[in-house]
C-alpha cells in the first residue's frame, strides 16, 4: 500500500512557481539534413513500416485503413476557405488530414495518384487569401499539412507548385508568427503554444535551405517558448487542460519534439522536463473501463479513440503497456472511424518497433497526479469490464479550459457510468450569441453557461453560489492499496467566504462500492447545502435512498451520517437561449440546512447491486484515511 500525505498547497503552489523551465539550448544553424523527405518520417523507415504490415495484421489493417481513406478523399472537392466565426481552424484541420493521409498513401504505395491529389489540395490552399491569422491555431495546422506535403512529395513536386506552395509556408504562415498582433501564443503555456510552435518548425524545417536565416530563428524561437507549454506537466504529468486538449496539445508536442530529434538528434533537452514522459500514465488511466474518458473541462462526451502520439511515448518510456488502451482500438474489424484523425499515419511511424500481439496488462490501477488541476484516478481492474472505476479531481476553475468542477467526480461499474461529467459545449454555439466563452474573472460571462459552472458537477454548492475562481485544491493524501484506494482533498478555498472548512474524500471500499464522504465546518451563517451527482440513469427515489437504474443494471445511492435527508432530482433542461440541450439525463441530490458553525461529517455510498450486503456501518474521519 502507498500512502502520501504532502505539504500545504500554498508550498506547493509555490514550489511549482520556482521551477523554471529546461533552458533552452542553441539549436545549430547549419541543417543536419539538408535532402528531402526530412520530417518525421526519414526515407529509410518506409521499409521499417512495410515490414511491421506485413508482419502485424493490426498494424496492416491500420495501413489499409489510411489508404482506403487516401482513395476516398481523391474523389472529393477540394477544400474552401470557409470560416466559421472567428475560425478557419476546420478548413485547416481537414487539410492536414488530407495531406498527411495522401502523402502516407504516396510513400508507402508509390501509386502517382496520391501525390497528385495532394499536390492539387495544396496549390489550392496555397491560392487562400490567408490562413486567418487573428486565430492563429488555424495558421498552425495549415502551415504543418503543407510542410508535410511539401517535404514528403518534394521529388514528384512540380518546379509551379513548389514555387507556390513554397511562398505560401513563408508568406501566410511564418511570417504572420512575427506579427505582434498574432503571436501571443509564444507566452501561453497551454496548447496554442504547443500547436502554433510545431506548426511554425514544420514550416521552417519544409523550406529551410530557401530561407535559412527566418527557418533558423524560428526553430530557436520555438525551443525557447514551448518549454513554457511544457513546464504545465509538472510534478507528475497531470495536463491541466484535461482530456481533451491533452489529446491536442500533447500530439502536437510529441510531433515538435520528434522532427527535431530526427534531424538534429536530440530534442534539445525538452523531454527532461519533469513530468513530461509521466503524463502517458495521466492520459491512459483518465480512461474508463466503458470506453469513456473522464471528460472533465473543456472535454467531449465522447468515446476515446486512438491517440498515435501514446506510441511515442510508449517507445520513449520502453513502457508497452502504455498502450492497452490504444491496443484496444485497433480490434474492431471497421477501422474506418479511425481516418477521421488528421494525424493517423504518425501512429504506424512511432509505433513501427513496438509489437501488439502481447502488450502487458498495466500494473499500477490508481494514478495520482499534483499541478494547476490535480487528479487522483483508481480502477478495480483493467481487464474486467465490470469494474469500477473513480475519477476525481481538484484544482481550480481559473486553468485554462477549466470549469466549476473543484472537487467532482465520475463512477463506472458494471459496465455502466453512473456518475458523469456533461464536459464542454461548442465553442461556436455560445461565441455567435455573444457569449465572452473564455473569461477567467470570477464574473465571466464563461460561468453563466450551464454545463461549466457547479451546478451541474458533482460536487456541493452553496446557497446557490458559484465556485471561487481564485481558489486552489491539491490531492492531500491518497492510498494504492487494493482494498481500499482512495484521495482526499481540502477544498476550502473554492468556497471562500461560504464555509469555514471543506474537505472531500472519494474512494473504492473492498473492491465493491464506492464512497464520497464530506467534512464540513460551516461559517457564522445559516447555508444551504446542495449535494448533487449528474446521470444518465433513470432515477427512483425512496426518502434517505435513491435507486438508479440503466441497462438492466442498477446502484443504490445511500446517504450516512445526516438524519431527515430526502433525495431529490433536478432538470438538466437549458437555462437560457445559448445553453445546449442535455437530453437523457437528470440530477440526483438532496439538500440540507446547516446551522451557524455547524460541523458536518457525512458519506454517500454508490453501491452496485451486487454489493449491497456488502456495506460498512461507518468510516474514519479523512485525516484517519490510510
Amino acid at each position: 500500500m502507498k500512502f502520501e500525505l504532502l505539504a500545504c498547497k500554498f508550498f506547493l503552489i509555490g514550489m511549482m512557481l520556482a521551477f523554471s523551465p529546461v533552458r533552452a539550448q542553441l539549436v545549430p544553424k547549419e541543417l543536419p539534413v539538408t535532402s528531402h523527405p526530412r520530417i518525421l518520417l526519414m526515407e529509410e523507415e518506409e521499409g521499417e513500416i512495410k515490414v511491421l504490415i506485413e508482419k502485424d495484421q493490426r498494424w496492416n489493417d491500420l495501413h489499409q485503413a489510411i489508404i482506403k481513406e487516401s482513395d476516398k478523399i481523391t474523389g472529393e472537392e477540394l477544400l474552401e476557405r470557409k470560416q466559421i466565426g472567428r475560425r478557419l481552424l476546420s478548413v485547416s484541420r481537414e487539410a492536414l488530414r488530407r495531406i498527411f493521409h495522401l502523402s502516407y498513401a504516396y510513400r508507402l504505395t508509390g501509386e502517382s495518384r496520391f501525390a497528385q491529389r495532394a499536390e492539387r489540395e495544396m496549390v489550392n490552399i496555397s491560392g487562400f487569401s490567408d490562413w486567418n491569422p487573428s486565430h492563429f491555431l488555424d495558421v498552425a495546422e495549415m502551415t504543418m499539412a503543407l510542410a508535410i506535403g511539401y517535404d514528403w512529395l518534394f521529388e514528384v513536386l512540380s518546379q509551379d507548385s513548389k514555387m507556390k506552395i513554397k511562398d505560401a509556408i513563408v508568406k501566410m504562415g511564418l511570417e504572420p508568427s512575427y506579427n505582434e498582433e498574432y503571436n501571443w501564443f509564444l507566452d501561453a503555456t497551454h496548447n496554442w503554444n504547443q500547436v502554433c510552435n510545431a506548426g511554425m518548425i514544420y514550416g521552417a524545417l519544409a523550406v529551410y535551405e530557401d530561407h535559412p536565416e527566418l527557418a533558423h530563428r524560428t526553430l530557436q524561437r520555438a525551443v525557447e517558448t514551448i518549454a513554457k507549454a511544457m513546464n504545465d506537466y509538472r510534478p507528475e504529468g497531470a495536463y491541466p487542460e484535461g482530456y481533451g486538449y491533452w489529446g491536442y496539445g500533447t500530439t502536437f508536442n510529441v510531433l515538435f519534439l520528434d522532427v527535431l530529434e530526427k534531424i538534429y538528434g536530440t530534442d534539445f533537452g525538452l523531454t527532461d522536463t519533469p513530468g513530461f514522459l509521466q503524463t502517458a500514465g495521466f492520459y491512459m488511466h483518465m480512461s474508463g473501463v466503458t470506453g469513456y474518458p473522464y471528460n472533465w473541462g473543456d472535454a467531449g462526451g465522447g468515446r476515446g479513440n486512438l491517440t498515435p502520439a501514446m506510441f511515442w511515448f510508449a517507445q520513449k518510456n520502453n513502457q508497452p503497456s502504455l498502450l492497452w488502451v490504444e491496443r484496444d482500438y485497433l480490434d474492431h474489424q471497421d477501422l474506418s472511424g479511425l481516418t477521421r484523425n488528421r494525424v493517423l499515419p504518425a501512429a504506424l511511424i512511432w509505433g513501427k518497433n513496438i509489437p501488439l500481439g502481447n502488450i502487458p496488462v498495466p500494473q499500477e490501477k490508481v494514478w495520482v497526479g499534483q499541478g494547476a488541476n490535480p487528479v487522483a484516478l483508481m480502477r478495480t481492474s483493467w481487464t474486467d469490464p465490470e469494474a469500477i472505476y473513480l475519477g476525481f479531481k481538484a484544482g481550480s476553475p481559473s486553468v485554462n479550459h477549466g470549469h466549476m468542477d473543484v472537487g467532482s467526480f465520475i463512477m463506472e461499474a458494471d459496465g455502466v457510468r453512473w456518475a458523469m461529467d456533461f464536459g464542454s459545449q461548442n465553442y461556436e454555439s455560445l461565441e455567435s450569441k455573444g457569449i465572452q466563452l473564455f473569461g477567467r474573472t470570477q464574473d465571466a460571462e464563461r460561468w453563466t453557461v450551464f454545463r461549466l459552472n457547479n451546478y451541474v458537477h458533482n460536487t456541493l454548492t452553496i446557497d446557490t453560489a458559484l465556485q471561487r475562481v481564485d481558489g486552489y485544491a491539491q490531492i492531500d493524501q491518497y492510498g494504492t492499496s487494493d482494498d481500499f484506494p482512495f484521495a482526499v482533498s481540502d477544498l476550502t478555498s473554492v468556497y471562500g467566504n461560504q464555509l469555514e472548512q471543506f474537505h472531500r474524500g472519494v474512494g473504492i471500499v473492498d473492491q465493491a462500492y464506492v464512497v464520497v464522504r464530506d467534512e464540513i465546518k460551516n461559517n457564522n451563517s445559516p447555508s444551504h447545502i446542495r449535494w448533487n451527482m449528474l446521470t444518465p440513469a433513470e432515477v427512483a427515489l425512496d426518502g434517505d435512498k435513491a435507486l438508479l437504474t440503466r441497462d438492466g443494471k442498477k446502484l443504490h445511492l445511500i446517504v450516512q451520517g445526516l438524519e431527515g435527508i430526502k433525495w431529490k432530482t433536478y432538470s438538466t433542461d437549458p437555462k437560457t437561449d445559448y445553453d445546449a440541450p442535455n437530453p437523457g439525463t437528470v440530477m440526483v441530490g438532496f439538500e440540507y440546512q446547516a446551522k451557524p458553525g455547524e460541523e458536518l461529517k457525512f458519506q454517500v455510498l454508490l453501491v452496485p447491486e451486487g454489493a449491497i450486503g456488502k456495506l460498512k456501518e461507518d468510516f474514519n474521519d479523512l485525516a484517519e484515511w490510510k
